[in-house]
C-alpha cells in the first residue's frame, strides 16, 4: 500500500546500476534530491500582442546526492568517481521501497563528484547524476 501523510526523507533514496536491473542504495547517503526540467526555448513574435511566448522544450532529470565515505559500502565515493571517470551510462532509481510508492528511473551519467575531508568530521561526498534519455515512472510493486 502506498504511502500516506507525511513522508519522512530516510525512507526516499537512490540507487545505482550498471545494468538496469539490479539496484543497490547508495551507501552512507544522507540526503538526495530530484530537480525534473522542462527547457521553455522564446517564442515570442511580432504576432504576441506585447506577451512573450514559450514552447515545451527538452526534458532532463538532475538527481544531487550526499553521503558518508565508507569504502566498504557497495555503491561508494569509489564506485562513483569510477563511473565518473569512465563516463560510464548507469541507471539511477529515485524513490522509496514502499509498495505503491512513485519511483523515477532514468539513465545518465555521474556529472560531479566532491570529496571533502574536513578536520574531526566525517568524510564526505556528494554529486550529481545528469540523465540521458527518458523517464521511467512508475510505482514499486
Amino acid at each position: 500500500m502506498a504511502s500516506t501523510g507525511l513522508m519522512n526523507g530516510t525512507l526516499l533514496v537512490l540507487q545505482i546500476s550498471t545494468d538496469g536491473s539490479s539496484f543497490t542504495n547508495l551507501g552512507h547517503s544522507t540526503s538526495a534530491s530530484l530537480s525534473f526540467t522542462l527547457d521553455t526555448p522564446e517564442a515570442t513574435s511580432k504576432d504576441s500582442g506585447g506577451y512573450r511566448e514559450v514552447i515545451a522544450g527538452a526534458r532532463s532529470i538532475d538527481i544531487s546526492f550526499d553521503s558518508f565515505v565508507a569504502y566498504d559500502d557497495t555503491v561508494d565515493v569509489d564506485t562513483m568517481i569510477g563511473h565518473a571517470n569512465s563516463r560510464t551510462k548507469i541507471h539511477a532509481r529515485f524513490g522509496t521501497a514502499v509498495s505503491g510508492d512513485t519511483t523515477y528511473a532514468v539513465q545518465g551519467f555521474i556529472s560531479s563528484i566532491d570529496y571533502t575531508a574536513d578536520a574531526e568530521a566525517p568524510i564526505t561526498f556528494s554529486g550529481t547524476f545528469t540523465s540521458t534519455g527518458a523517464v521511467s515512472i512508475g510505482t514499486n510493486s
